[in-house]
């Protein structure tokens, strides 16, 4: 996990918000900061060498205002200015996720389906994940793909390695390979 800058970043961002008490808090305002950065407009304004720091500063300034984020998540985000790492930033939000998820024994669960599904069935999909991997916790993501035709996925596990493959998309494949219709493609 800290092998990389990225998982030290994150883990020393993570010691900094436990000693705190807001692990919590800090996780939420990392998913806005992955949020931010998922622009390529402002990922491309950070990264970029020819704008001067106190440019950078002042926008990350009203960035972390107007989100609302706290002090030490907007001191960090300076620092890896600062320390011209912010390039790391997409990848410190991954890594402050698996250390999050370590420290709160909790399990992350990705579902993809071809609608947004209710809170209802997400909710059973949380329990369930829970009952399989015997995790304190579950959080859910939501991905859409409408490739699966009809359905939904579950991705959980270190680095999303299992996988609940519910989708009539893979049944179709089966049926296909069943019947021997390799060369037959599915249009979707």
């Amino acid at each position: 996990m800290a092998d990389s800058a990225a998982g030290s970043y994150a883990a020393a961002l993570a010691d900094v918000a436990k000693s705190n008490g807001t692990l919590e808090a800090t996780s939420g305002d990392m998913e806005k900061v992955d949020n931010l950065f998922s622009d390529s407009q402002i990922y491309d304004f950070f990264v970029n060498p020819t704008i001067d720091l106190e440019n950078k500063r002042k926008v990350l300034d009203e960035i972390t205002s107007s989100s609302k984020l706290q002090p030490h998540v907007a001191n960090f985000l300076n620092i890896l200015i600062d320390m011209k790492r912010i390039e790391l930033v997409k990848e410190i939000v991954k890594e402050f996720e698996l250390v999050f998820n370590k420290l709160t024994d909790t399990e992350l669960a990705i579902v993809t389906s071809v609608v947004k599904l209710e809170s209802q069935h997400l909710s059973q999909i949380a329990k369930g994940v829970q009952r399989l991997t015997g995790a304190k916790n579950v959080r859910i993501k939501t991905v859409i793909d409408p490739s699966l035709v009809a359905g939904f996925t579950i991705r959980y596990g270190s680095s999303g390695s299992k996988l609940i493959d519910m989708s009539v998309k893979k049944q179709l494949e089966e049926i296909a390979a069943q019947l021997d219709l390799g060369d037959i493609q599915l249009a979707v």
